[in-house]
């Protein structure tokens, strides 16, 4: 059997890094088609001369002749730009798609329309245009495999014969960094505190996005899109520990849960080998060493983004893409300490109200992608308006 042809959009960042270590590791038959990241040049040239991909993609066109001069001599070819991120997502039989934000779309959709088996770490994929996205794999022949522990999750315990029986899909949070703060320690917290995650190693936007709990919001459009299942029967409980990484609760009163460490290797394991099952020295399950598993529900006066999330969903149309578009402007002016933290959640909601009272989230007849991107573009300018009026955070 010749090697797997693999792609990997996003190599530099955790999910990115934790999927090459699995294929050292694993050491599993596969050929590096395409290597693409933003902008960590430093990082992706020294990924691309430990596995030689046939092509190495920076998006950022102004550090691709840093890239080139990383590899001189080499023999490596370079691209850059985001034709040739999508370029590199139609390379390869199996991609893993962890672009963060809603720059990750397009080559995700261009990897879908060539019918390949797609990882999907990139959320923000499915939050903007799940139903076009998924619609567009499935004629092309391909699948989407979730690589979110709790998609992944959902994904090997729920029984497809049985999919009409599902009660409620139950997603698990870990309540981040701010689990037990106050509202009013919450406003005061610095960038350093929320993406200082108590369980996971992630990047810094989505460290921050467990914070606030909008990952998990994010999370619950996904799922809803990528299971079939209505807003109503999905549901989020906080589990600090995260061990249990989501349950699948069923109409005949069974709950079926998938439990693994905190590590982000086991869903990549996962969605590589399906159907089948990839050995490799994977850590353990010690059930005694963990002892307690504890369970709570979420607050929804501290941790808003939840009911926002749930909003966005229900109103449908281009609400998820505003949502999304919204909360990557809060997040990053929050990392840029020009506003508090609870203001993330707050200008998402705002920029919400804007856009529905002016007609900007009405479902569109244009091509789906192409009006998901006319709504996170006007989100983005409506969200940073709203900014501007926020007392800067010194």
């Amino acid at each position: 059997m010749s090697p797997r042809s693999i792609a990997i959009l996003g190599s530099t960042g955790s999910i990115g890094v934790s999927t090459l270590d699995l294929l050292e590791k694993s050491g599993a038959e596969v050929r590096i088609e395409a290597l693409a990241a933003g902008r960590n040049v430093a990082r992706l040239a020294e990924q691309a001369l430990r596995w030689r991909p046939s092509m190495t993609v920076v998006a950022d066109e102004s550090c691709h002749a840093e890239l080139r001069e990383r590899l001189a001599g080499s023999g490596l070819e370079t691209a850059a730009g985001e034709a040739a991120v999508v370029a590199a997502a139609e390379s390869a039989g199996w991609v893993m798609a962890a672009i963060v934000g809603a720059a990750g779309l397009r080559p995700t959709l261009a990897a879908a329309r060539k019918g390949v088996t797609i990882a999907l770490a990139n959320k923000e994929s499915l939050v903007c245009a799940g139903p076009a996205l998924l619609a567009a794999s499935k004629v092309a022949g391909g699948v989407v495999v979730p690589v979110d522990s709790e998609h992944s999750a959902i994904f090997q315990v729920l029984q497809p014969d049985c999919a009409h029986r599902v009660k409620r899909l139950i997603l698990t949070a870990s309540g981040g960094p701010f689990r037990t703060w106050s509202k009013a320690q919450m406003q005061a917290a610095t960038p350093e505190q929320a993406v200082a995650h108590p369980n996971w190693s992630m990047g810094a936007k989505i460290s921050v996005d467990s914070a606030t709990m909008m990952n998990k919001g994010l999370e619950m459009i996904e799922a809803s899109y990528l299971f079939a299942t209505p807003e109503p029967k999905v549901d989020v409980i906080v589990h600090p520990q995260s061990v249990i990484h989501s349950l699948v609760e069923y109409q005949d009163g069974s709950t079926l849960a998938q439990l693994g460490p905190p590590d982000m290797r086991a869903p990549i394991a996962c969605a590589l080998a399906w159907p089948d099952r990839l050995p490799w020295p994977a850590p353990g399950l010690d059930l005694a060493q963990v002892a307690t598993l504890t369970f709570e529900a979420p607050d929804p006066d501290r941790f808003p983004a939840l009911r926002i999330a749930r909003t966005a969903l229900r109103m449908g149309g281009g609400a998820p893409a505003a949502l999304n578009a919204a909360n990557e402007v809060g997040v990053a002016a929050f990392l840029d300490r020009r506003i508090g933290f609870l203001d993330i959640a707050d200008t998402v909601e705002r920029t919400l109200e804007r856009m529905d009272r002016d007609g900007d989230l009405a479902p569109s007849q244009n091509d789906p992608i192409d009006a998901a991107f006319v709504v996170d573009g006007r989100a983005r300018q409506v969200a940073s308006q709203l900014l501007q009026s926020l007392t800067l955070v010194n």
